[in-house]
């Protein structure tokens, strides 16, 4: 369908290009100008999410999920939760609701574009807002795990003398840089899949519209497996910095729970 739309968009003034070049700008522009803002985007995207959860409910008390839009859900959250826990770890699993709401938003919006002239993640401010919303939420968990200074405090490095305090400075700032940076790639990776799928279909559609071929409709399977693929990018770079900051958490559990069955075995073998 936004092929189809972006192929109108060229085929309706295709016969004025050649006696009114100034014309034909100004009328694409007007055209292009009636399409929705981003709000309504997100508005849509929003109702296709709250819409699906509200169907799916219907059949949640059954012990055989019958309903399709649920049976959907269910592999999802098999998905996410093997996702979550083979990367996080055991204690992976309080981050699904998290991941679910980040696959869920990016994959809905991604599916957007395959209907409309374009979609939220189309937009570098909407991108760069879940970007933040993301390694925001991993400080905040990097700090709730190890503490404040003890988060903030790794970003140095290992512990050097005090002679070598310039060297964990200096470790200390490339860190800050690199977590940053994290926001920029999570924004222009899912923009320039997104955007530059538009861009291809317009630019393939172009060189149609002389025969009224929407070569551009031949890019839809690539188009709805980068829906898929952005989607799991998103959600497994969010799983692996989550535990970069949470791996201690885990492993002072694990060898909690080692002690306790080691102290065990050894009770056991005096008796």
């Amino acid at each position: 369908m936004g092929n189809v739309i972006q192929l109108g968009s060229f085929l309706a003034f295709s016969g004025e290009a050649g006696e009114h070049g100034g014309d034909h700008g100004a009328k694409a522009h007007h055209v292009m100008s009636l399409f929705p803002g981003l709000m309504t985007y997100i508005l849509l995207v929003v109702v296709v999410i709250v819409g699906m959860m509200a169907f799916a409910k219907k059949g949640l008390n059954n012990r055989v999920f019958k309903n399709p839009v649920l049976q959907l859900f269910e592999q999802l959250y098999l998905f996410i939760e093997n996702m979550a826990l083979g990367i996080i770890g055991a204690h992976g699993r309080k981050y699904i609701p998290m991941m679910m709401v980040f696959w869920l938003v990016i994959f809905v919006s991604n599916a957007v574009s395959l209907f409309f002239p374009t979609a939220p993640t189309a937009d570098l401010g909407f991108n760069l807002g879940m970007a933040l919303i993301a390694i925001g939420y991993v400080q905040w968990e990097g700090m709730r795990s190890n503490g404040i200074l003890g988060h903030w405090s790794h970003f140095a490095g290992p512990k050097l003398p005090i002679a070598l305090i310039p060297i964990s400075i200096m470790i200390f700032v490339i860190e800050l840089i690199s977590e940053v940076m994290k926001n920029v790639s999570l924004t222009l990776r899912l923009y320039g899949n997104i955007e530059g799928g538009h861009q291809a279909v317009v630019a393939m559609n172009e060189l149609g519209k002389s025969f009224y071929v929407p070569i551009g409709a031949f890019l839809m399977p690539i188009k709805v497996l980068t829906c898929v693929v952005q989607a799991l990018i998103f959600t497994l770079l969010t799983c692996v910095y989550i535990s970069l900051v949470t791996h201690h958490e885990h492993e002072e559990g694990h060898d909690h729970a080692e002690g306790h069955d080691h102290g065990h075995g050894e009770a056991a073998l005096a008796h």
